[in-house]
């Protein structure tokens, strides 16, 4: 399953540096997340990187996007692929 930011996003800038995949943005109001680049930090974490720095707890998981650890490892090895 891949996050997703809501809309109390506060726009502090921390999450979009700490993701590994690129998958977070600036969106027209609140950062958003790619949910194509999403992995959960799985393959390069043990847990979100997003979550960890997030001050006001915002990103959940999204229910539109469920994912098992081992889709979510499928897409970390498509993404990091050279």
């Amino acid at each position: 399953m891949s996050l997703m930011i809501t809309d109390e996003c506060i726009n502090c800038d921390v999450c979009e540096p700490e993701c590994p995949n690129n998958a977070i943005s600036q969106g027209d109001e609140i950062y958003i997340i790619d949910p194509k680049k999403c992995t959960e930090c799985v393959g390069h974490f043990d847990t979100p990187q997003c979550r960890e720095v997030c001050p006001v707890d915002c990103i959940p998981d999204d229910p539109n996007n469920t994912e098992s650890k081992d889709q979510l490892m499928a897409k970390f090895k498509q993404l990091t692929a050279k």
